[in-house]
Parts: structure tokens; sequence; C-alpha cells
């Protein structure tokens, strides 16, 4: 017996989402990690704006990238990023777990 969907039925399967209700204890409500990424030189304006989304610091000789990134493919695309500009990376660093809701 053929298991096959008939021809032109190409439904996925899904689960739903779900929801986070005040009953749910300490259920994380963004998926992102915070992070600091050292980088040897000192940025300029140029160079942050290709990370609008990171506070920048400046330490001696490094600039120093601090913010929440979603899941590791934003952490591998800023590493991307930072690898296209020529720039050295001192330490990359998760400093903080994900947000959580606490009720």
């Amino acid at each position: 017996m053929n298991s096959r969907p008939p021809e032109g039925n190409h439904q996925i399967p899904v689960a739903t989402a779900h929801q986070v209700a005040p009953e749910d204890h300490r259920v994380a409500t963004e998926s992102g990690c915070q992070y600091t990424i050292r980088i040897r030189g000192r940025l300029g304006a140029t160079a942050l704006s290709a990370f609008p989304t990171m506070e920048s610091e400046v330490r001696g000789r490094e600039t120093v990238l601090t913010g929440s990134l979603e899941d590791p493919s934003a952490v591998y695309g800023v590493l991307a990023q930072l690898e296209a500009l020529g720039l050295e990376i001192v330490e990359l660093r998760q400093v903080g777990p994900p947000t959580v809701h606490e009720p």
C-alpha cells in the first residue's frame, strides 16, 4: 500500500506556538543572550555603524562591543562582519543568560 499523499497535496504538519501565560514560571521571553566581544584596536563611527544593536566602549587599545544576540546564527553573523572588516577578535564571551519572565 502506498502511504504517499496524492499529487498536489503538500501539507506540512506544524505544532501550534506556546502562549506564555501568567501561570508559566520562568518562561524565556527572548532567546537572546548577552555577549561581549573584545576587538583589537579602536573602532571609528563608520566601523561601529555595522553593529547598531550593540553598545561600544573603548578600553585602552581595544574596543568592547556589548549586546544581546538572538541565537547562534546572530553570533556567527557578527563574527563574519568583524572578519569582513579585517578586525582581530581578542575575546568573545557570553556574559548573561536569556531574558526570563518572572511572574
